[in-house]
């Protein structure tokens, strides 16, 4: 599925450069003689489910899940019916002590995605059961114009960071009309060092409203 609207426009200067003619061609390379995920229609799914013009706030991922029938082109979602992964439960879990609503039967977070969140990985596949095997080839450059894209728009904006990787963007963030929200990942390795207790749900409602601008339902 190609990139469409606002945001084919706004990243149409990368589409010519040489560093995505190589990505293109590896990428296609990869589903041609790997399994990767997700499925290649749903690569571009972050940009798909929320226009550029509608994003009132972005979630940065690392890559997508790498087990089959996982990966939804949604960073920390899977598809209906698959089991929720371990960071996803600690960001449901995050979202109860935050909103005290209790969290969705799934881990399907589309609905977040077509209300304004932006669910970006930084690297948009991956090959199966290979964790940051497509780290590298390209994507970071992309999903950086993207976010550059972003952290340049003159209206408000909330960043959420969660993690190292995604918190070294927070040099490209420089507008001040733009809430940064960072805090350690929500994987069980690192949640209790700071990603709990750190209520980025309620953090960015409220500034949301602080601007005339609509809330996030968090909650399914």
């Amino acid at each position: 599925m190609a990139i469409k609207g606002a945001w084919a426009e706004a990243l149409k200067g990368e589409f010519s450069k040489p560093y995505y003619a190589e990505l293109y061609k590896t990428v296609l390379q990869e589903y041609r003689t790997r399994e990767v995920f997700p499925p290649s229609t749903d690569i571009f799914n972050a940009f798909q489910f929320t226009p550029l013009e509608e994003v009132k706030a972005v979630i940065l991922g690392q890559d997508p899940y790498h087990e089959r029938g996982q990966a939804n082109g949604l960073c920390f979602s899977v598809k209906p019916g698959v089991r929720i992964p371990p960071s996803l439960v600690n960001i449901y879990q995050e979202m109860r002590d935050d909103l005290g609503c209790d969290p969705p039967e799934n881990g399907d977070l589309t609905h977040w995605a077509r209300q304004g969140v932006l669910l970006l990985n930084t690297v948009l596949t991956v090959r199966a059961h290979e964790a940051n095997s497509h780290k590298g080839i390209g994507w970071e450059t992309f999903t950086d114009a993207a976010i550059r894209v972003l952290a340049e728009l003159d209206r408000p904006l909330v960043f959420i960071l969660w993690g190292s990787q995604a918190r070294r963007k927070k040099e490209m963030i420089t507008n001040p009309k733009h809430l940064i929200i960072e805090s350690a990942h929500p994987s069980p390795l690192s949640a209790y060092n700071g990603f709990f207790g750190s209520r980025p749900f309620s953090r960015c409602n409220d500034y949301l409203v602080s601007c005339g601008i609509a809330p996030i339902r968090w909650e399914k």
